[in-house]
């Protein structure tokens, strides 16, 4: 479900016309998190943890406004709830797919539904992505420090990604590199930072 806004007195208007006109709107910023108390806590109720990070994002994503804004038919709207989308590496032909699951409440129960879905579906891309999506990219082989994601063209395509990569260990912690790419007319540096706060929060928390 969304509403649509009324730009008209919508306070966030302006902002939106300006990055909406920019030759590109996204813009991707990295930065680390602490996951020694998440792993600890993923590892002993033996879940995947690329799936419990799909959820801990997407469901600190949900819990700011901002991040739910979407481009449809020319109009702004809100979405009361953004699903989840994926990549899942078929480790026989190195290829991934494009999973798409509904969030649901509760680790444990979407991390089982993903996976369920994951390895039932046989296609590699299902259909172009929906719009009320967060999109999520693990990429366990690199530390990296910056990522840059391909460019679509279409600028009203704000759907926020989120990626991280290798997590490695420093003076007894474990450190991960996690990126948030966000569509400039709904989100700004505000609203990142929230949600680094918001997912670190969770990660210690679980």
């Amino acid at each position: 479900m969304y509403k649509i806004i009324d730009e008209s007195k919508w306070e966030r208007a302006m902002h939106c016309m300006i990055f909406r006109s920019c030759c590109e709107p996204m813009f991707c910023v990295t930065f680390e998190v602490d996951i020694t108390h998440f792993l600890d806590k993923i590892r002993k109720n033996g879940l995947s943890f690329t799936l419990a990070m799909v959820y801990a994002v997407c469901k600190c994503g949900n819990d700011i406004e901002n991040f739910r804004y979407r481009f449809l038919d020319g109009k702004v709207v809100l979405y009361d709830s953004i699903d989840t989308s994926f990549t899942y590496l078929n480790k026989e032909t190195e290829l991934f797919k494009v999973v798409s699951v509904p969030m649901v409440d509760g680790l444990k129960e979407y991390v089982k539904l993903a996976e369920k879905t994951a390895h039932e579906q046989r296609e590699y891309f299902t259909a172009p992505p929906a719009n009320n999506i967060f999109q999520c990219s693990a990429i366990p082989w690199v530390t990296y420090t910056h990522i840059s994601h391909t460019i679509s063209g279409n600028k009203e395509n704000a759907s926020p990604l989120f990626d991280w990569g290798k997590y490695y260990e420093k003076d007894g912690r474990f450190l991960m590199p996690l990126s948030v790419q966000a569509h400039h007319s709904f989100v700004d540096g505000l609203h990142i930072g929230r949600f680094t706060e918001m997912i670190q929060r969770f990660l210690n928390e679980l």
